[in-house]
């Protein structure tokens, strides 16, 4: 009852400042969740996104997403470019360790980013390192990209990623778009352009690849718990294909305003809305504490009254 009593105060006006300081830390947290929620890469990179589930689903999302296709074998003849501009072949670069694989533009205006950060920030939670226990393979499907952004890009991760080695084991690659295409497809990996926005229409995941380039696991969104990567590149080490993967939640970089001519992801609205709610539902519940603890003070004896004698009844 004590702990409890902890929650509850009597509704007078020497309370009211304290309502007013808690709505305003609901307010603060409302206000302050997208700059919270901002990448820690630097240059170029574009605001984290917010999802808006109540938009409706374009037309040309049907045409976009990731199919699970465990067990496929990526094209291990296909040419691409290293971040350097050498021409090599998907061979070249696995074989090794079991490979974490990253579809992405560099070009992209948000969720690329975002995907890449957070794959980074798992990457440096891990007591595994990229180069020695698995290599990360991150290809752009824009073929109009170059390897100058790749080498651009592969400087900036490797940079916040630190680690020895590292280098020899995450590739930065571009290519042709039918070289594209044939890894692409091979992965289940579906995207569009839109002319309109001026941008790719696409998918958020990664997928992780037995050190043959079989893939063995799929995990969709942008969040990849670091023990996720972990158990998948366990998994693909030994050559194992996982089961498919049930919990999925997508994400597509895909959304255009013409009243405003401004793109952004499908996810703009949902934080602001749950701020709101977050709001008026810390308000209500304060409002029901006070209420409660109105009633009890009205309702209890006067506290300088003595307790009355306890009732014993005789035994017939």
């Amino acid at each position: 009852m004590n702990r409890l009593r902890l929650l509850h105060w009597p509704l007078t006006t020497d309370h009211g400042p304290l309502l007013c300081i808690l709505l305003a830390i609901a307010l603060s947290l409302f206000f302050t969740t997208r700059a919270s929620a901002q990448p820690d890469m630097s240059a170029g990179y574009a605001d984290t996104p917010v999802l808006t589930p109540n938009l409706k689903h374009p037309d040309i999302l049907n045409n976009v997403g990731i199919d699970q296709k465990l067990g496929s074998q990526i094209p291990l003849d296909a040419v691409f470019n290293d971040e350097s501009g050498n021409p090599v072949k998907l061979r070249d670069v696995v074989g090794k360790r079991p490979i974490v694989l990253t579809l992405v533009y560099f070009d992209c205006p948000m969720l690329c980013t975002i995907v890449l950060n957070n794959v980074l920030r798992s990457l440096n939670s891990l007591d595994i390192t990229v180069g020695r226990d698995f290599d990360v393979l991150t290809v752009s499907f824009d073929p109009h990209e170059g390897p100058r952004l790749a080498s651009e890009k592969k400087t900036g991760y490797l940079t916040k990623y630190g680690r020895p080695g590292a280098a020899a084991g995450w590739h930065f690659l571009t290519g042709s778009e039918d070289s594209i295409h044939s890894l692409t497809d091979s992965v289940g990996f579906r995207y569009t352009w839109d002319a309109a926005s001026n941008q790719y229409a696409h998918a958020s995941g990664i997928m992780i690849l037995t050190p043959q380039g079989v893939v063995s696991k799929y995990i969709y969104g942008i969040d990849f718990p670091p023990e996720d990567i972990r158990s998948g590149v366990r998994a693909a080490g030994l050559n194992m294909v996982g089961p498919p993967t049930t919990e999925i939640v997508i994400l597509y970089c895909f959304h255009y305003d013409p009243a405003t001519g401004k793109v952004g992801l499908i996810v703009s609205r949902a934080l602001k809305i749950g701020g709101v709610v977050t709001v008026l539902t810390m308000a209500s519940l304060i409002s029901l504490a006070l209420r409660k603890d109105r009633r009890v003070h009205q309702t209890a004896p006067p506290a300088n009254l003595a307790p009355l004698p306890p009732t014993h009844v005789q035994p017939q």
